[in-house]
C-alpha cells in the first residue's frame, strides 16, 4: 500500500511522538552495530577454532557483508520512498537478526560468509529508511543534531558489542553470543518498532511542503542528484575515503590491541568497550551538534567541521600505533576514535536537506554505497591483506604497519572535504529556490 492510499493526515508530530520514533530507531540501529562489532571483537576466539587468515577475516568483517549491504541498500531505499517505511525497517531487522543467529551455527568459513551475506541483505533495509522517517519528524534546521543522535547508535553498538563480546567469549562462547543477539532482534526489537512508531507524512516538516504531484524519483534521477550538485559529488568522494579510514580502524583496533600490543581479552571488555563507545559516540553526536550550531553562520560547516577532524586524526592515530604498550595505545587512540566519525552525521544530514522528500531514502542509500563499498568493503580487507603480506617479515607487528596505511586515505579525504566547503552554500540556496518554484 502506498503512502497516498493511506491518506495520512499532515499534522506535525508531537514532542513525545518524535522522541519515541528517534529512540526506537536508535535502538534498532544499535542492534545493527552490535552485530558488526561482535564479529570484530570475537576475531581471535573464532580464528583459534577455525584457523582463518587476516585476509579472510577482512572479507568477513568487510567485503562479504558490505557487498550485499551496499547492493541491496538501493532497492530497499527505493521501496522506502514508495511504501510504508516503518514496516520495511521492522522486516529488515527480523531478517538480519535471523542471519545473525545463523552465524552461531557456522562450521566453516563459507558458512559464516553466507550468514554474513544474509546479515548484510537485512541490514540494508535499516539506515536509509530510518533517515527518511526522521527527516519527516524533524525540520531541516534540527536534522544535523537529530541525525547525529540517531547515528550515535553506531558507537553505542560498538560499546555494547565489545562489552558483550568480551563477556560472551569468556562465559557462554562466541556461538551463543551470535544466537542471543539474533533472538533479541527478531523477537523483541522488530515487534516493538511496529507497536510504537507511526509512519509520518512525507515532507510535512519541510519549509516548502510537497504538492500533490510529489512522486518518488526513479533510480536514475536519484543518481543524477549527485551528478548535478557539486557538493554532493564531492561529498560522495570524501565520505567514501573517510569511511575507508573509520571502518578500517573500527574493525582492526581490537585485534591490534590484543595481538600486537598484548592486551588481554578481559581488558578489552573492561577498557576498550567503554572507550570505543564514548569516543565514537562523541564523534558522531558531536559532529552533528557542531554542524547544527556552526551552519547557522555558514553552510560550509557541513564540510569544514569534518575536514578539521580528519586533519587532527592523522598525527594522533600514528602516535597511537607507534607506542609500545596497549595502555598507551588505547590512551592515545581516544582522540582519533573521536575524530574518525565526525563526518557521518553532517554527510547524512546534508543529503536529507538537498533532496526531495520522496528521494531521501534512495539518495541516502547512494551515499551509503560509498560508505560501505569503499569504506566497509575495502578498508578492513585492504588492511588484512597488507597485514598478511607483511607478517613473514614483521610477525605480530605486521598489523601495526598495515593500519598506518589508512593515513594517506585520510589526507585525501581532508582535501576533498575542504574543496566541498566552497559549494555547499550555493547548492543549498539553489535547492531551496527550486522547491519554492515548484510549489
Amino acid at each position: 500500500m502506498t503512502d497516498t492510499a493511506m491518506n495520512m493526515q499532515r499534522t506535525a508530530p508531537g514532542a513525545a511522538q518524535r522522541a519515541i520514533a528517534l529512540w526506537m530507531l536508535f535502538a534498532i540501529g544499535t542492534l545493527n552495530f552490535v552485530d558488526r562489532q561482535l564479529l570484530s571483537v570475537l576475531v581471535e576466539p573464532i580464528r583459534a577454532e577455525m584457523a582463518f587468515s587476516d585476509t579472510q577475516f577482512g572479507l568477513l568483517t568487510g567485503l562479504s557483508f558490505a557487498l550485499f549491504y551496499a547492493l541491496m541498500g538501493v532497492p530497499f531505499a527505493m521501496a522506502a520512498d514508495r511504501w510504508h517505511r516503518v514496516r520495511l525497517i521492522a522486516a529488515a531487522c527480523a531478517i538480519w537478526s535471523v542471519f545473525t543467529a545463523a552465524c552461531g551455527f557456522a562450521q566453516t568459513f563459507v558458512q559464516l560468509a553466507l550468514a554474513r551475506f544474509g546479515v548484510g541483505i537485512g541490514e540494508a533495509g535499516g539506515t536509509a529508511p530510518s533517515l527518511s522517517v526522521l527527516a519527516d519528524y524533524y525540520p531541516p534546521e534540527r536534522r544535523p543534531l537529530v541525525i547525529g543522535i540517531f547515528t550515535a547508535n553506531g558507537p553505542f553498538g560498538v560499546f555494547l558489542g565489545a562489552a558483550f563480546g568480551g563477556w560472551a567469549a569468556a562465559t557462554i562462547g562466541w556461538r551463543n553470543a551470535f544466537i542471543a543477539i539474533g533472538v533479541v532482534g527478531a523477537l523483541i526489537a522488530a515487534p516493538l518498532l511496529l507497536m510504537l512508531v507511526r509512519e509520518p507524512a512525507r515532507g510535512q516538516m519541510d519549509a516548502a511542503r510537497p504538492t500533490g504531484s510529489d512522486t518518488a524519483l526513479p533510480m536514475g534521477a536519484s543518481f543524477a542528484l549527485f551528478l548535478r550538485r557539486r557538493s554532493l559529488r564531492m561529498l560522495a568522494i570524501a565520505s567514501g575515503l573517510s569511511a575507508f579510514v573509520s571502518y578500517g580502524m573500527l574493525n582492526w583496533i581490537p585485534a591490534f590491541l590484543m595481538r600486537t600490543q598484548g592486551m588481554p581479552l578481559s581488558a578489552l571488555a573492561t577498557w576498550f568497550a567503554p572507550a570505543a563507545g564514548i569516543t565514537f559516540g562523541l564523534g558522531i553526536w558531536g559532529g552533528g551538534a557542531l554542524v547544527n550550531w556552526a551552519a547557522r553562520r555558514s553552510a560550509a560547516a557541513y564540510a569544514l567541521v569534518p575536514c578539521v577532524a580528519t586533519v587532527v586524526l592523522i598525527p594522533s592515530f600514528a602516535a597511537a600505533l607507534l607506542v609500545d604498550s596497549w595502555q598507551w595505545s588505547l590512551a592515545l587512540m581516544l582522540v582519533p576514535m573521536v575524530a574518525c566519525t565526525i563526518y557521518v552525521a553532517p554527510a547524512l544530514a546534508l543529503v536529507q536537506n538537498l533532496t526531495p522528500s520522496r528521494a531521501r531514502a534512495t539518495a541516502s542509500a547512494i551515499l551509503l554505497l560509498m560508505f560501505n563499498l569503499v569504506g566497509l568493503g575495502c578498508g578492513p580487507l585492504v588492511i588484512g591483506m597488507i597485514s598478511d603480506a607483511l607478517a613473514p617479515a614483521y610477525g605480530v607487528a605486521s598489523l601495526r604497519f598495515a593500519l598506518l596505511w589508512v593515513l594517506p586515505f585520510a589526507v585525501v579525504a581532508a582535501v576533498a572535504q575542504y574543496r566541498m566547503a566552497r559549494d555547499v552554500r550555493a547548492d543549498l540556496d539553489g535547492y531551496e529556490r527550486e522547491r519554492q518554484d515548484d510549489r
